[in-house]
């Protein structure tokens, strides 16, 4: 896959602190939106603030914070309690787990945003007016579009009237799923359980609605290097919004159209220097007049520490995914490409 790649290492990191401490001058007089101040617990586990949307003019954030009346800072805002904290302490969970930490926050149409909470451990969904947070209809049960627990990943988008899902759908996180559900016309679909061929302890970090797919962009343990331990690659994954999924025989109520690819960004070489971990991702973007999307990521935990920008095209992609399958023909066998001739078709 083609990159467009760019390390980043520590010494320029002084270059993006005078950038902030020039900002932070001029921006110290205007009113800023503030978490729990007096909350240190909160504050130290990152659990103030959980998903931020920007929708035309207006921006959407889902946090617990303390409301300041100032008259300057324009706010409207609801309150979504967990009603189950007990039952979760009960569980074996502290308090600070068990609030309703807003992990899923996307637009549903042009007027209603879809909304998703751990909810002390019980994930739940409604829909809100975008006006007025107003809710619209009735609860949905959050499982297998909203994760358990607040440190848990997750994406989520809709499209063509569908919701797409990435996230854990147990108490245990045992079981990773990229779901599809709440559509009209089209079945329920997931990944398999259980399947590390599939997804293996995946860490889900944005998905993107382009053309006639779904993209889910992760980084997960790589099951074809499981002799070196656990290497973390970062991959990009693929359904097909049109999958009506298999027969009652093979595959039923799973996709049939997923693939997924390793993200290739490393400095080229003799040898090959990789950066695996995928941090965040952008949308899709033009460069050279080209739809691609651009990454920052980073090394594995235990290399040497360094990170880079890497920018992909839509189109190295999409060959990709048009090009040979791997598998593997026993379970400690190595990784091979598929015969042209076992290729199934259509694909």
């Amino acid at each position: 896959m083609k990159t467009v790649c760019e390390s980043w290492f520590h010494p320029q990191v002084f270059v993006f602190m005078s950038v902030f401490m020039f900002v932070f001058m001029f921006s110290y007089q205007y009113p800023g939106f503030q978490g729990l101040l007096q909350d240190n617990d909160t504050l130290r586990l990152g659990l103030d603030f959980q998903r931020m949307l920007r929708i035309n003019h207006m921006l959407y954030i889902a946090a617990r914070f303390e409301h300041n009346t100032d008259s300057r800072r324009q706010l409207s805002n609801l309150t979504w309690r967990s009603k189950d904290v007990s039952k979760c302490t009960v569980r074996g969970k502290n308090s600070d787990e068990c609030y309703n930490y807003v992990k899923v926050l996307v637009p549903r149409n042009d007027e209603t945003l879809f909304a998703c909470g751990t909810n002390a451990f019980n994930p739940t969904c409604r829909n809100y007016k975008m006006t007025t947070l107003e809710q619209v209809g009735e609860e949905v049960v959050g499982q297998a579009r909203c994760p358990f627990e607040s440190g848990q990943s997750n994406v989520g988008l809709f499209a063509g009237g569908d919701f797409y899902s990435a996230t854990m759908t147990d108490f245990l996180a045992s079981d990773a799923v990229i779901y599809r559900s709440l559509g009209e016309g089209r079945p329920v679909l997931r990944t398999v359980k259980y399947d590390s061929k599939w997804l293996r302890e995946p860490h889900f970090l944005h998905a993107i609605d382009y053309g006639n797919y779904v993209y889910f962009f992760l980084s997960e343990i790589a099951v074809e290097y499981t002799a070196l331990g656990k290497v973390v690659f970062s991959r990009v994954a693929r359904v097909c919004k049109n999958d009506n999924g298999g027969s009652p025989r093979v595959l039923d109520r799973y996709w049939t159209s997923f693939l997924k690819a390793r993200l290739n960004c490393s400095v080229p070489g003799d040898s090959f220097f990789y950066f695996d971990v995928l941090q965040s991702l952008t949308n899709v973007l033009q460069i050279n007049q080209r739809p691609a999307v651009v990454g920052v990521f980073t090394t594995q935990a235990n290399s040497i520490p360094g990170s880079a920008v890497c920018a992909f095209y839509m189109d190295d992609i999409e060959k990709v995914f048009n090009g040979k399958f791997k598998e593997q023909r026993t379970s400690d066998s190595s990784w091979t490409p598929v015969p042209d001739e076992q290729v199934p078709r259509p694909r």
